[in-house]
């Protein structure tokens, strides 16, 4: 009887576990604004290691005539988070990407100082100014739909930047181990 008695109360305690460990996380979390947050610094991740593992002599590399070089891929985050996040941030004046042929140093530099733009923006987004309005070049805003977009965009420029790497047979860093 003692032996059933325990085997009832060790299958009752499993079933409440998940959802006191639910509860606690819904009472601490800031969803809206943590969710963004964590996207964005994984994707920054992703880019960075990217652009700085991307052999210099591989910044020209463009798999077919018509397309973007790496290095202009790189650029093109650049250009767009200055955008993006500079109008998050109250700054309006747009900061130029180096040129493609400019060094990897230079390129990779410039992103770097991009994702500090952004890393103030994300920084200080709180679920509280989410639905505050932006101006982003001719239009309003919502801080969360500018950061999510920035996210996005981010997240389909690694993609290209992940297969110009599989292509020179390099492996990209989501994929590392």
């Amino acid at each position: 009887m003692r032996r059933m008695t325990v085997y009832a109360l060790a299958c009752f305690a499993g079933l409440l576990s998940p959802v006191a460990v639910f509860g606690q996380a819904a009472a601490t979390a800031s969803p809206l604004a943590a969710e963004a947050q964590g996207r964005y610094a994984q994707v920054k991740g992703f880019i960075t290691k990217a652009a700085e593992n991307m052999p210099a002599e591989n910044y020209s590399y463009k798999p077919t005539p018509d397309i973007r070089t790496f290095a202009r891929v790189v650029n093109h985050v650049t250009e767009a988070q200055f955008r993006a996040c500079g109008a998050l941030n109250g700054t309006s004046e747009a900061k130029p990407a180096p040129p493609e042929t400019a060094d990897k140093a230079t390129i990779v530099d410039a992103l770097k100082a991009s994702f500090a733009e952004c890393d103030k923006a994300f920084g200080t987004l709180s679920d509280s100014n989410v639905t505050e309005m932006v101006q982003l070049g001719s239009a309003k805003h919502s801080r969360i739909g500018i950061a999510w977009g920035t996210v996005t965009h981010d997240t389909e420029q690694y993609a290209t930047l992940a297969l110009y790497m599989r292509l020179k047979g390099l492996v990209p860093p989501s994929s590392e181990k």
